[in-house]
């Protein structure tokens, strides 16, 4: 959600925070401020709306500085203003959060009472002025900081700036955090996501929990430095050497990254046979157990549909019981939990809090816990028993694509796995069939851009499918949700008699997913919108001379030899569907409004 930049050197920290803070757009936000180190003491220059405000608001500042620490903010707390903006500053520190302070009236209430002023809405400010608090009492920086956050409560990531001192400070509970260093510039950084720091910092920490960062350029040799909350030297943090190319996060010769990301599928589903069945990825998908009785899945949005279809793999070729939930309710729900059991998160930055709480209270009850992650050294990499990479590389859109095909094939992998199958030519056979196939979809954009022109105009979208495409039906609805701001809903094809038909007439759009799969009560099931007068869309089996005339639009698909992965064929077709209404309706593609890519509060 929130984006946070920090650096520190020899050189101007202006343009590099700023440029971070531009890569890291893609979260979601409503305000940018950036705060910095003058002569004169703290400066901080902030306003509402996009990043491109702050810019010209610093373009005419012309600020020269050393230190300074930058923030998006996706607002939780108090009205999207220049004021609730961050930093927030006082005269003697500058701060930057991302996540929820639960205590905040409490803290907030406690200050008043001490003489403490309040600025803004935002529960952020609380910290700031605990921090100043506490500092006038412990007269140390350090110490100030670790006591501010143990009386903090949520999960949270702050990064600190001091009046005066050439030191980022930062530390976090369960939300995204890492420093940076370049040993030949000496150059130290602080951000909340490691994609701000490509090309700047070679070596990437992601420090642990309740873990204080000391980034301080005038320390030769001890320029990153790590501390418990006890106040003494830790190695609570794993340290990666990034070498990610700057072109990776552009967009080519794309119009939006989402397309991109569309475009990208092939090759890395290509790479993904490459790491798990003919390379060092082997080894780890052998290691999995076959001997869990019950499997829970805990996921959001996207992550959860594809859980969804991990279900169904599992039940079909494992005949293990299976749960899939969403993250917000599963640990709401008293989950009745066994030692013997899987947990199985799903998520594509590793950050989403509320898969995270899940992971934490089946870890609590002794159960194994495993990932499906993309982002290595994140807080779910780090706090999962074994971690399963779905190498989708960086995802800029926030609306997710790349990262779903990723994460239901790699769990088809660890399936077939379970199910000593890993070797079944047939398998890497398929995978390889699959990616020709998107590929050949790619190929037909001009059909999919006609229908979306022919539809886009309707008030409302029904997306249907039985089986395994249901969850891809789910998936559809949510990604022209995202991207087109219209009102979609997706459902079982066979629930539609029992409330959802009401819906139909003229205005409303069935986008059915009709494959061989319970071929027959699919089809009942669009005539049945159909004979109400609904525009149907099937994306169903080339050549069924059946489907095409009863649709309206029809997009031929070749299912033979998908026995497992036909929901991703499907899916990329919605996909590209939802990405050429979105486009006709002029909408911001890569950041819809309100949303962010890591959603790290509850």
């Amino acid at each position: 959600m929130c984006g946070i930049v920090g650096y520190c050197g020899s050189q101007d920290a202006i343009a590099p925070v700023l440029e971070g803070l531009s890569r890291l757009e893609y979260r979601g936000y409503d305000s940018a401020g950036i705060s910095f180190q003058t002569p004169d003491g703290l400066k901080t220059l902030k306003k509402e709306g996009k990043l491109e405000n702050l810019k010209a608001l610093v373009s005419k500042e012309n600020p020269i500085s050393q230190t300074a620490i930058g923030h998006t903010r996706w607002a939780t707390h108090g009205k999207v203003n220049d004021t609730n903006a961050h930093p927030h500053q006082n005269e003697m520190f500058s701060i930057v959060h991302n996540g929820i302070i639960e205590n905040a009236n409490k803290i907030k209430t406690f200050l008043i009472d001490k003489g403490f002023e309040f600025h803004t809405e935002t529960d952020s400010e609380t910290f700031l002025n605990l921090l100043t608090f506490n500092f006038e009492k412990q007269k140390d920086i350090r110490l100030a900081i670790l006591e501010t956050f143990k009386q903090v409560e949520g999960n949270s990531a702050f990064v600190v700036m001091k009046k005066g001192e050439n030191t980022i400070w930062s530390i976090k509970r369960s939300a995204p955090l890492v420093c940076g260093f370049n040993a030949k510039t000496r150059e130290v950084y602080a951000s909340s996501d490691p994609y701000a720091l490509v090309g700047f910092a070679e070596d990437i920490y992601f420090p642990g929990d309740e873990v204080l960062c000391q980034c301080a350029y005038e320390s030769k040799g001890e320029e990153v430095s790590f501390f418990d909350m006890q106040n003494k030297p830790t190695t609570n943090y794993k340290m990666q050497q990034k070498k990610v190319e700057l072109d990776v996060v552009s967009k080519g010769n794309f119009e939006h990254f989402m397309l991109k990301e569309i475009h990208e599928q092939p090759v890395l589903i290509k790479k993904l046979i490459e790491h798990y069945l003919e390379g060092e990825g082997k080894k780890h998908l052998n290691s999995l157990s076959s001997d869990f009785p019950y499997i829970h899945i805990a996921a959001c949005g996207t992550a959860l549909h594809a859980g969804m279809v991990l279900k169904n793999y599992f039940e079909k070729i494992n005949s293990i019981r299976v749960h899939s939930d969403f993250g917000s309710e599963f640990r709401y729900k008293n989950p009745v939990l066994n030692g013997d059991e899987m947990g199985l998160f799903i998520s594509q930055s590793g950050e989403t809090a509320d898969t995270l709480a899940c992971q934490e209270l089946c870890k609590e009850h002794g159960l194994k816990t495993y990932s499906i992650v993309n982002v290595e050294g994140s807080t779910l990499f780090r706090n999962c028993d074994a971690n399963f990479l779905i190498k989708a590389g960086i995802e800029i859109g926030v609306a997710s694509t790349k990262a779903f095909t990723q994460q239901v094939l790699t769990g088809l992998l660890m399936s077939m796995s379970m199910a000593g199958k890993l070797d079944d030519q047939a398998l890497k056979s398929e995978l390889s069939t699959l990616a020709d196939r998107i590929d050949e979809i790619l190929l037909r954009t001009e059909e999919i851009k006609t229908i979306a022109q022919e539809i886009y105009q309707h008030n409302g979208f029904i997306f249907t499918g039985r089986g395994d495409q249901f969850p891809i039906a789910l998936e559809g609805a949510l990604k022209l949700k995202e991207i087109a701001y219209v009102h979609a809903e997706g459902y079982a094809a066979g629930e539609l008699k029992h409330g959802p038909i009401s819906l139909i007439d003229e205005n409303m759009v069935n986008i059915a997913i009709v494959t061989p799969d319970l071929y027959d009560k699919t089809l009942s099931n669009a005539q049945e919108v159909k004979a109400r007068r609904g525009i149907m869309m099937i994306v169903g089996e080339e050549g069924n001379k059946e489907l095409e005339e009863i649709s309206d639009h029809f997009f031929g698909l070749n299912f033979k030899g998908l026995s497992h992965t036909s929901p991703v064929l499907t899916n990329v077709v919605l996909q590209l569907l939802s990405y050429y209404i979105a486009k006709l309706k002029g909408t911001d593609i890569d950041k819809p409004r309100n949303l962010a890519k890591s959603v790290t509060v509850e």
